[in-house]
């Protein structure tokens, strides 16, 4: 499974980015899908994940603020982030769990996308 992050970029704090994960070689509407982040210097964090029947999972940093969905159609997860901060500052990495049972940022992804940076000053 190849999967391919793009959306990110540059906003002031307050503003939106909609970032999109398009995987290629499966068919990922029965994999359990995250969005990861890391900023410099810090470990990775799980933002969110989405499970076969789109439940889904949110960090408390980003509750209210950020929302996971998938098109199973299109092969493709994205993460809405809105009421950006700058702490939200990082790369932002999608990845993808096989076994779409339960469903968290814990579950062991197989696969990783390379990252889409994400600025917000």
């Amino acid at each position: 499974v190849q999967l391919v992050e793009s959306g990110g970029g540059s906003v002031q704090a307050g503003g939106s980015l909609k970032l999109s994960c398009a995987a290629s070689g499966a068919t990922t509407s029965t994999y359990c899908m995250g969005w990861f982040r890391q900023a410099p210097g810090k470990e990775r964090e799980g933002v969110s994940s989405i499970d076969v029947v789109s439940g889904s999972y949110y960090a408390d940093s980003v509750k209210g603020r950020f929302t996971i969905s998938r098109d199973n159609d299109k092969n493709t997860v994205y993460l809405q982030m809105n009421n950006l901060k700058p702490e939200d500052t990082g790369m932002y990495y999608c990845a993808a769990d096989p076994d779409g049972g339960l469903c968290s940022p814990s579950n062991d992804f197989g696969y990783w996308g390379q990252g889409t940076q994400v600025t917000v000053s």
